[in-house]
């Protein structure tokens, strides 16, 4: 069973139909939707602020998510995929959006709807990733614009597949 863990009076609450590996982190003031995934290794740390995520996220194994104490917070939209190793301090994620493998995002940034930060990008404060655009490098730059449909069509799919991976740990 995940390590769900009450700090400062703040009690994460979990979403239903959520899977939580074995060995995932969810500290303090976490409000998570229904039907997401946090997977092995990930850590949630709402210890010195809050973080918020919508309904249907997945949460890649290795996953910190952390902000600033009483600066800043998290939110992460519905429908959003943050990838194997990803660090998210401080920052907004809308929904739809994918934060591809080893990416890491700083507080105060946004990333936009349907938008995808590559793997091991780094989002530097404050940065405003449009939605439906591509960003890459260190520091994050816009590499360029995907339609909507282009960008919902992968973004969604990794969605959805992590609720099917989900589904497999509940058989027995």
């Amino acid at each position: 069973m995940a390590l769900i863990k009450s700090v400062r009076g703040y009690t994460p609450e979990i979403g239903e139909d959520c899977f939580l590996a074995e060995n995932a982190t969810v500290v303090g003031d976490v409000v998570m939707g229904k039907g997401c995934s946090v997977w092995f290794n990930a850590v949630l740390r709402g210890d010195v602020n809050s973080i918020r995520i919508g309904n249907h996220v997945n949460i890649q194994d290795g996953a910190v998510l952390h902000t600033l104490y009483e600066k800043s917070q998290i939110h992460i939209g519905d429908y959003v995929s943050i990838g194997h190793n990803v660090t998210i301090h401080g920052a907004t994620v809308k929904d739809y959006a994918l934060v591809g493998m080893g990416a890491t995002v700083l507080d105060g940034a946004v990333i936009g709807e349907g938008a995808i930060v590559a793997a091991n990008a780094l989002v530097l404060s404050n940065t405003q990733v449009e939605p439906h655009t591509i960003w890459a490098g260190v520091p994050a730059k816009k590499v360029k614009d995907v339609s909507p449909e282009q960008g919902n069509e992968i973004n969604r799919k990794i969605a959805h597949n992590y609720a099917m991976y989900a589904s497999w740990y509940e058989q027995k």
